[in-house]
């Protein structure tokens, strides 16, 4: 039978990285293609607890809940929030199904077909799934290492005059980079100027590899009105509960919650009330410098393979914090072309080219760092260099 499916489900595209999950899921891959935190440092222990001690507080948490989330556990993210300076009341913080959820919320009740948002070029990539699915225009700015170029960005905030400018400044995904100070505030000024909404999305933050350096959210440089701010536990405790909040002007997390009402009411009332207890009764802070110790090792371990495998024109940005190497490969490898290679001989990767909104650099790949064990990292990395040396050496003999 043939659907008569509704027009939008055209804006729709698959995730390169869930298509290739499926693929490494099947086993005997060593997959450094997906975000994922390492199974192993799942703090299990305390997330029993947490829920054990849910179960026995009553039958309150297994009963509906508000829209905005569990209060007590919105209260304890108002804290945290506020220790890394970002200004935040209970009220103007919602809970979410993973922080996904609160860019799709947010693209729903902010952006009309063919209205603008700005990007960096590459950038996350089920964030252009979602803007692309409510038919908005991207355009990209033109970013280094620091951030959005600012001539660029003040240009095409100009011509374009953008409704949002869609940011992940602190060890992004895919380039693992972090703005500097001055281009947080440069985009903050600019946008002010035009009435332009600033969407923070912040997953990596809390892994930062050096105790010494702070990287302020851009939340945290405004006074409220124009930044929105997203966040999850799904890096830090486990991806499984699903939570993920959201914070920022109160009327817009108040026409988002109504959103959300018509899309599940409220996210998993059970989870919010064991992440309460277990923010309340678990180190959380040491959990995280714990993280923070053994994927530090784990990107040392990368990289130094990476350094090792010699391979003429090879770049990257090294990673400050986060679960990424971005990297350029030789300008002769196309890795999406042998990425089917790179599979069949037990190791995988993401191609870079979906992440770009135009333009896409095909010698360009992101490896993720934290869910392999050492051992596998070097097993993984060394059938990647081999299959990058023999794309070298078939475009060389095709010369």
């Amino acid at each position: 039978m043939r659907y008569a499916f509704a027009k939008r489900v055209h804006h729709l595209q698959s995730s390169a990285v869930r298509d290739l999950l499926k693929i490494t899921d099947k086993g005997g891959v060593i997959s450094f293609a997906g975000g994922l935190p390492d199974d192993d440092l799942f703090p299990v222990e305390a997330v029993e607890k947490a829920f054990s001690k849910t179960f026995r507080s009553g039958n309150k948490a297994f009963q509906y809940g508000v829209t905005e989330g569990f209060a007590p556990l919105r209260d304890v993210l108002v804290d945290r929030m506020t220790q890394k300076g970002i200004p935040a009341k209970t009220d103007d913080v919602m809970l979410t199904t993973g922080s996904q959820q609160a860019i799709d919320l947010f693209a729903r009740v902010m952006f009309n077909p063919g209205d603008i948002i700005l990007t960096e070029n590459p950038t996350y990539l089920a964030a252009v799934q979602v803007f692309q699915s409510y038919e908005v225009k991207i355009i990209p700015v033109e970013t280094d290492e620091h951030g959005m170029v600012p001539e660029d960005l003040d240009y095409k905030i100009k011509k374009h005059m953008p409704k949002c400018v869609y940011v992940v400044p602190t060890f992004s995904n895919p380039a693992g980079k972090v703005w500097s100070l001055d281009r947080r505030l440069h985009l903050l000024e600019a946008t002010k100027k035009k009435k332009v909404i600033i969407f923070e999305d912040d997953p990596y933050g809390d892994i930062k590899f050096n105790e010494e350096e702070t990287y302020i959210p851009i939340a945290a440089l405004d006074d409220g009105e124009h930044v929105l701010y997203t966040s999850t536990f799904s890096k830090t405790v486990v991806p499984a509960l699903r939570t993920g909040w959201i914070k920022g002007p109160h009327q817009i997390i108040r026409m988002m919650a109504q959103a959300k009402q018509a899309a599940d009411l409220h996210s998993n009332s059970l989870s919010h009330h064991a992440l309460y207890h277990l923010c309340c009764d678990f180190d959380l802070d040491e959990h995280i410098q714990n993280l923070r110790s053994a994927y530090h090792k784990r990107m040392r371990i990368m990289q130094y393979l990476l350094d090792q495998a010699q391979l003429p024109g090879l770049s990257y940005i090294e990673p400050k914090g986060g679960m990424f190497f971005w990297v350029r490969l030789p300008e002769v490898i196309d890795s999406t072309r042998i990425l089917a290679e790179a599979v069949e001989k037990g190791a995988a990767y993401v191609p870079g080219a979906p992440f770009y909104v135009t333009d896409p650099k095909y010698n360009t790949i992101r490896l993720n760092f934290t869910h392999s064990t050492p051992d596998k990292l070097e097993k993984g990395m060394r059938i990647l260099v081999d299959v990058f040396k023999n794309a070298i050496k078939y475009e060389e003999q095709r010369v």
